[in-house]
C-alpha cells in the first residue's frame, strides 16, 4: 500500500513526514538551460539508473497526460511549479510505492524526496541517506569541504536537507490560536505554512541547512512537532467536553457524506476533516483512519478521475465524488 494511504505513527495529528535533499552532479553546470546539456544530463541519469536500484524508474513529464501530472501534484510528489514545465526538460524518478520522488533539473539537478506516513523523521532520514549515498556513488555530487553540498541557492548548502512534517491542527484552528503557534515558532529556525489553502493542515520545516548536522535538524523538528502535537491533543480534549455539540457536528458530516448526491471539493474537505476529528477522538466508531486517508486522496479532482478511469466536467465530478465517498464509507 502506498504511504499516503497508510496510517502512521501519531497520525491523529502528524499526517506525513518528508525528507528532501538538494544535490548537483559534479562536472555539470548548475543551471541547465541549453537543450544539449539537458539531454546529456537525462541520458546520464537513465544510463546509470540500473546501478542505483530502489525500484526507481525514469519519467518525462512531457510524456504524461495532464491528469497524471495533476495527480502527482495532489499527492505532493511534485510541485505545481515543476508541473507547469512540460517541454521535456523536467523529468522525475519514481518507484512503485511512490515513497521516493526525485525531481530532475528543478532548482538543482536532483531534488531527492522520501516520504512516510505519520511522524517518522528518524527512519525516513535513515532511508533517505541510504538512497543519497547510492546516488552519490553512481553519479558523483558537487561538494566542498567548507560549504558541504553545493546548491543553486546558498541557503540550501551544507547538508542540503529540508525535513518537514505535515500536521492536522483542526483543534487549534477552531480555537483561532494558530497565530499564537506562528508567533511562538518565530524564535526557532523553522518555517511553518498552510497547505493546500486548508485552514487545518500546516507544514513545519527547518530553515537552516549550513553549520548543522542532519540529525540535529530532525531532532529540532521532532521536538517542535511533539510540542505542537501535545497542544493539539489538549485542545481536542477540551473541545470534546462540548459533548453533544461536537458529536452533532461530526455526525452531520457523516450523514451528509453518506447520503448526498453531489459533493464539491471544498465542502468535502470540511466534512472529511470533521470525520477525522471524530475518528481520532473515538466519537465516530463507524470509520477507520485508513478509510479517512482514502477519502482525503480520492476527493481530490485528478486522483478521483484516475481512480474512476474517466474524465468528467465539474458537475459530473461532484456527483461522482459523492458516490465514491459513500462507497469508501460502506466498504467492509
Amino acid at each position: 500500500m502506498n504511504w499516503y494511504l497508510q496510517s502512521g505513527k501519531d497520525s491523529d495529528v502528524v499526517l506525513s513526514t518528508r525528507i528532501r535533499f538538494s544535490r548537483n552532479i559534479s562536472g555539470l553546470p548548475f543551471d541547465l538551460k541549453n537543450k544539449e546539456e539537458i539531454k546529456q544530463f537525462h541520458n546520464k541519469i537513465q544510463e546509470q539508473l540500473y546501478a542505483v536500484g530502489f525500484g526507481l524508474q525514469f519519467f518525462k513529464l512531457s510524456d504524461m497526460d495532464e491528469l497524471t501530472i495533476d495527480s502527482l501534484v495532489e499527492k505532493g510528489l511534485i510541485t505545481s511549479q515543476f508541473a507547469k514545465n512540460t517541454t521535456g526538460t523536467n523529468c522525475i524518478l519514481l518507484n512503485d510505492e511512490e515513497n521516493i520522488s526525485i525531481l530532475l533539473n528543478e532548482e538543482d539537478h536532483l531534488k531527492i524526496q522520501v516520504f512516510a506516513s505519520g511522524l517518522e523523521l528518524e527512519n525516513t532520514l535513515k532511508y533517505a541517506i541510504e538512497l543519497d549515498q547510492k546516488l552519490d556513488e553512481v553519479y558523483g555530487y558537487s561538494k566542498n569541504e567548507k560549504y558541504g553540498y553545493l546548491t543553486s541557492y546558498p541557503n540550501n548548502c551544507g547538508t542540503g536537507l529540508k525535513a518537514s512534517v505535515r500536521l492536522n491542527l483542526s483543534g487549534i484552528a477552531q480555537t483561532r490560536n494558530i497565530k499564537a503557534i506562528f508567533d511562538a515558532l518565530s524564535s526557532f529556525e523553522v518555517n511553518i505554512k498552510a497547505v493546500e489553502n486548508n485552514k487545518d493542515i500546516y507544514e513545519i520545516s527547518n530553515s537552516k541547512t549550513l553549520g548543522i548536522t542532519e540529525n540535529e535538524i530532525i531532532q529540532g523538528i521532532q521536538i517542535i512537532a511533539q510540542k505542537i502535537m501535545e497542544q493539539e491533543r489538549q485542545v481536542r480534549k477540551f473541545l470534546a467536553k462540548d459533548g453533544i455539540g461536537l458529536e452533532d457536528k461530526i455526525y452531520r458530516s457523516y450523514g451528509i457524506l453518506l447520503n448526498c448526491k453531489r459533493l464539491g471539493l471544498d465542502e468535502s474537505k470540511e466534512f472529511i476533516g470533521n470525520l477525522k476529528l471524530g475518528t481520532d477522538l473515538g466519537i465516530l466508531k463507524e470509520l477507520t483512519d485508513s478509510k479517512i486517508q482514502k477519502m482525503c486522496l480520492y476527493t481530490k479532482p485528478a486522483n478521483l478521475q484516475k481512480y474512476l478511469g474517466s474524465q468528467y466536467d465539474t458537475l459530473e465530478l461532484d456527483i461522482k465524488r459523492a458516490e465514491v465517498m459513500k462507497q469508501i464509507i460502506q466498504e467492509k
